[in-house]
């Protein structure tokens, strides 16, 4: 599990939302607020979000946006495609970091030791924080009408009230 950070994914009623926290931690000690560990990728339809080591996600951003070109976009396709490299691969195999994928209809986990999960009910969340954003988002979509972004927003301060390496400096992308 990764000391550091809460990101979480939620798909709901044809939208679909990321977001992160900004806090870094260094051992015991806060060295940032304002991080961004969520982008867009392959001309917005994709989006991403990592917990772990910063050069370690950028790698696996880069690398991921090449499968997504070579698969013209299929997401299923190239997360399974960048699971296998990541395990496989002797400078990826390295890598510490997870990664949290999605589009407006799937969203998936993925691990470097090959590990492939598309959640039943379209909520992923990943780092220290993980645990707590996914409880919440689950209480959320089951007794509101809130929107996926809302959600994700909610779900992050509930964790950010809990997990002491995660923070409520939100940022949250949408498609």
């Amino acid at each position: 599990m990764f000391l550091s950070t809460t990101i979480i994914g939620v798909c709901r009623k044809g939208e679909a939302a990321i977001g992160g926290d900004g806090q870094v931690t260094l051992e015991k000690t806060i060295v940032k607020h304002g991080a961004n560990k969520i982008r867009k990728l392959y001309e917005d339809k994709i989006l991403a979000g990592f917990a772990g080591g910063v050069a370690d996600a950028i790698t696996l951003f880069e690398r991921f946006e090449k499968k997504l070109e070579e698969s013209h976009g299929n997401l299923q396709k190239s997360v399974v495609n960048l699971a296998k490299d990541w395990r496989t691969d002797k400078v990826l195999r390295r890598l510490d970091a997870l990664l949290v994928v999605l589009d407006k209809d799937s969203a998936f986990l993925i691990s470097g030791s090959g590990d492939v999960i598309e959640p039943d009910d379209g909520i992923v969340a990943i780092g220290s924080g993980g645990p707590y954003a996914l409880a919440a988002a689950r209480a959320l979509i089951k007794y509101t009408n809130l929107s996926a972004k809302e959600i994700v927003e909610e779900s992050i301060r509930t964790a950010s009230s809990i997990c002491v390496y995660t923070n409520d400096n939100i940022r949250v992308e949408t498609l």
